[in-house]
């Protein structure tokens, strides 16, 4: 029997209700029963909705207790080495783990199955060998720079480093699934596994009578993530082979190489852009600062995922239609990806405001200290969903080294107001340099992706201009 959300609506909800319900209902009707790319496009959304919503709480509770059990401070240590490893994990794919979303459907598209072959057998060993060279570069450099970092970071720094590879592997084995539009194996490693695999290492390292520190952490997060890694690989390289058709592979290093390094400054800057405001408050204040800080975005992250979500289902989506020549096609599915992102974020934002002073509390005593901030970040990262995914909608369609362009000065102008406010303001000043900086991108993207194609990535506009822009 075919599930029917109208039929269930009818059921559980009072009469009125459900008179109202009636039309949103129909509509996920057809989205459930549709069996085109938009319908594929848009179970896939529904589907990674699901997966980030069970992982805001299980990442979110995760953090809690780590928290709980290592105090402010040590908790304060590992969220800047960890968060530090995450950037530099996937920076070290150099930008290929996101530029084979684009030439896995493209290739499947046009029959080009050599290519394929080549590109998914490549990038493993690719990736592997460009985040080696980073944590053997980190651990000189770290060696180096030693006498000036204070000394809780040093050790946790060093294990750290350990996890590159691992790291930047699973971020290129998640692109490969979103090429596929396998969702779940896209999110399901990296945000449900092994945010699982560290809670019940490091329960485990405690209840053994390890120190509750930020290395224990660092130590049981290692762990976590080569094994949840190595499972990946083995069930993604299943499914990928038995998807592509035997035969010789064929590579295309020079070519694929040149469209990966300006996704790479893509990356690189967003994930510097996403995360610069943590890392400037270690900079400047203490680890208990830190803590507090991180507790609060983490909290915050209850909005971000929506647009997180989005984005897994819909790169291969916009790579398909712009290489399948439907610029039609692909303004229609643009503008609906921007719905699909506004109003569940406003809806999570207003849910955050009213649950966010609870939810801090759960941390521990201090951790409220945060809560203000929670008004003016939702406010800023609503702003941002009213433009949907706008960058990969760009990077799919070759314009990525404009997307690099944008983050670089949105990057140079947080790190700027960070270093400006954060002194003078302390939390709240990195709070509001976060979110001048995401107003700007939000503003930027709209405007390029109009600009260069011709589709308004804005909720309360038109969805597209008559006449594309070439």
């Amino acid at each position: 029997m075919r599930f029917s959300a109208t039929g269930t609506g009818e059921r559980l909800l009072p009469e009125q209700l459900a008179a109202r319900a009636r039309p949103w209902l129909a509509k996920l009707d057809t989205l459930i029963s549709a069996r085109d790319a938009r319908g594929e496009a848009g179970r896939n959304a529904l589907l990674a909705f699901a997966i980030r919503i069970v992982n805001a709480v299980i990442a979110f509770f995760s953090q809690v207790f780590l928290a709980r059990w290592m105090g402010s401070f040590e908790y304060g240590i590992y969220v800047l080495v960890w968060v530090t490893m995450i950037i530099l994990g996937n920076i070290s794919c150099l930008g290929f783990h996101t530029a084979i979303i684009r030439f896995i459907p493209e290739y499947r598209t046009k029959g080009a199955f050599a290519e394929l072959r080549g590109v998914n057998i490549a990038g493993r060993f690719f990736v592997l060998g460009t985040s080696t060279l980073f944590m053997l570069a980190g651990l000189a450099g770290l060696r180096f720079l030693e006498p000036y970092i204070e000394s809780y970071y040093v050790v946790p720094f060093y294990l750290g480093l350990i996890c590159l590879p691992m790291l930047a592997l699973s971020d290129l084995l998640q692109g490969v699934s979103r090429a596929n539009a396998w969702v779940v194996w896209a999110l399901l490693p990296a945000y449900f596994i092994r945010p699982i695999l560290i809670l019940l290492f490091m329960a485990g390292a405690v209840l053994s009578g390890y120190a509750p520190d930020a290395k224990t952490a660092i130590i049981t997060a290692i762990l976590a993530t080569y094994a949840t890694t190595l499972l990946q690989f083995v069930s993604i390289t299943t499914r990928v082979k038995r998807s592509t058709p035997p035969g010789k592979p064929r590579f295309l290093m020079k070519h694929w190489v040149g469209i990966s390094l300006p996704i790479f400054l893509v990356e690189s800057f967003y994930f510097l852009l996403t995360n610069a405001d943590v890392l400037m408050v270690g900079r400047y204040m203490t680890p208990t600062d830190v803590a507090i800080y991180f507790a609060t975005v983490k909290t915050l992250a209850l909005v971000h995922f929506v647009y997180f979500a989005v984005k897994a289902s819909v790169a291969q989506r916009y790579s398909a239609y712009m290489h399948g020549g439907d610029r039609e096609g692909l303004a229609a599915f643009a503008a609906e990806t921007v719905i699909w992102t506004f109003w569940p974020s406003l809806a999570m934002g207003v849910v955050v405001l009213i649950i966010g002073r609870p939810m801090l509390m759960l941390f521990g005593s201090g951790f409220t200290a945060g809560y203000p901030l929670l008004f003016l970040l939702v406010s800023c990262v609503v702003a941002r969903a009213a433009v949907g995914p706008a960058e990969s909608l760009l990077t799919m369609s070759g314009y990525q080294k404009v997307c690099a362009g944008i983050y670089a000065i949105t990057l140079g102008i947080n790190i700027g107001l960070n270093m400006v406010l954060i002194p003078i303001y302390g939390l709240w000043g990195a709070a509001i340099a976060t979110g001048l900086a995401i107003l700007f991108e939000a503003a930027s993207l709209s405007f390029t992706a109009w600009r260069k194609l011709g589709i308004r990535m804005l909720v309360f506009l038109p969805r597209a201009r008559k006449e594309a822009s070439s």
